[in-house]
């Protein structure tokens, strides 16, 4: 690379599978953004977000003692195909997460899911097995009060009745309706796609080639969360077709896949599109790709190398890095959010309160290139000290780059 920094850095961000509208998603954002200040000394400044159909746009600019580094942050929006089905009654959506559970079991994925990683599979397993204690619960209260009024009609209603208050609440504290709906939609991307989702990833897609081939951004970062990994995929594979990969003379493109669920598509006998498409982002000259897991994370696969595990020819792309959630947050709040998988999973995306290799927000806003900090054992710890300076010599064009106005906090 001929700088040592980045000065101007485009990132596109896709998240899991959430109904938070682009509001919330920047106002955490900006929340987390504290916790990167106080553990690298930094300062960081982010403008409204300006929200399309297709992304929520708001500008960042990150500063140290001497670097300066400005963020165009792209979140990729897939809210409104999330809260469509979140909106079907629950009639619909619990016998369309059942034939979810059995599609991923009939297959293979479920097999798939325990010889790779047991503990997914748990997690797989999960909502079903807590709709059946629901169910049972249910049922053994309606057949109860049917011998005690010797009204059938009675023990019908108590027991559904039971059933639905039981799920609405299973639904508020373990987000069971949530994760029903998550199931639902992989199983209806891997049979026939999502119209609404390809068209904008291709829209994206064409906007990313335009970006890297003006130059415009010393860096283009593509980041993929949980299921959101899968889409940056699709994402990539359609750049691929816009002539991604014909740009010979340009940075490479960075991709992120962080607490990834490739697998959970990818292990999934009906998903041959996908696995090509993860076949061809893999080989692609243009595309540096990086895996993080976590072991501490129930929701991603750890030490699970995807493209063996799918049946694909290794290619060395991704790079896998394995990463300690507990060494990202402060010891004290540590205990109170490790039991929680949601939470747990989320770190791969949020702010870090010790300085750690693996840092979602130095990726976004810091001045080190990501090829740089995976490759790097200790990411960016070495290269900048306690007050944040930045210990590599930045770029000449560190002085006099191009500013970008964003608006105060």
């Amino acid at each position: 690379m001929a700088d040592s920094s980045v000065i101007r850095r485009r990132v596109y961000h896709i998240g899991g599978y959430d109904h938070a509208q682009p509001a919330v998603v920047h106002g955490r954002f900006v929340r987390e953004t504290r916790r990167f200040e106080r553990a690298w000394a930094a300062s960081v400044v982010s403008s409204e977000p300006t929200n399309s159909d297709d992304v929520s746009t708001w500008q960042v600019l990150a500063t140290g003692p001497n670097w300066r580094v400005e963020t165009e942050y792209c979140a990729i929006r897939w809210d409104d195909v999330v809260e469509a089905t979140n909106r079907r009654p629950i009639w619909w959506r619990i016998p369309q997460g059942l034939l979810a559970f059995v599609d991923f079991i009939v297959g293979g994925a479920l097999w798939g899911y325990l010889c790779a990683s047991w503990r997914y599979a748990m997690f797989f397993l999960y909502p079903f097995l807590i709709l059946a204690i629901i169910a049972a619960f249910s049922l053994a209260g309606g057949m109860a009060l049917t011998r005690a009024t010797d009204s059938s009609a009675i023990g019908a209603l108590a027991a559904i009745g039971t059933f639905l208050l039981s799920f609405l609440a299973a639904d508020r504290w373990v987000y069971l309706g949530l994760l029903f709906d998550d199931w639902i939609f992989a199983r209806q991307y891997i049979r026939r796609g999502d119209p609404i989702l390809d068209g904008r990833l291709r829209r994206v897609a064409a906007e990313i080639v335009e970006a890297r081939r003006s130059g415009s951004a010393d860096e283009i970062l593509i980041v993929g969360h949980s299921l959101g990994a899968v889409l940056a995929i699709d994402l990539i594979d359609h750049a691929i077709r816009h002539g991604l990969d014909d740009q010979d003379d340009r940075p490479r493109l960075a991709f992120l896949s962080v607490g990834s669920s490739t697998l959970k598509i990818g292990l999934h006998r009906a998903a041959g599109r996908f696995r090509a498409a993860v076949e061809r982002v893999s080989a692609c000259r243009a595309v540096f790709w990086a895996d993080y897991q976590a072991r501490s994370d129930v929701m991603n696969f750890y030490r699970a190398d995807p493209l063996p595990l799918m049946g694909l020819a290794a290619t060395g792309s991704p790079v896998i890095r394995s990463v300690s959630i507990r060494r990202m947050i402060d010891p004290a709040r540590y205990p109170r959010i490790r039991k929680n998988w949601y939470r747990m999973h989320c770190q791969f995306v949020r702010g870090n309160d010790r300085r750690a290799p693996y840092d979602y927000f130095m990726f976004v806003c810091g001045p080190l290139f990501a090829e740089q900090q995976v490759n790097a054992k200790e990411g960016a710890m070495q290269a900048l000290d306690a007050d944040g300076r930045f210990l590599v010599s930045p770029s000449p064009s560190l002085a006099g780059g191009h500013s970008t106005e964003v608006a105060k906090r």
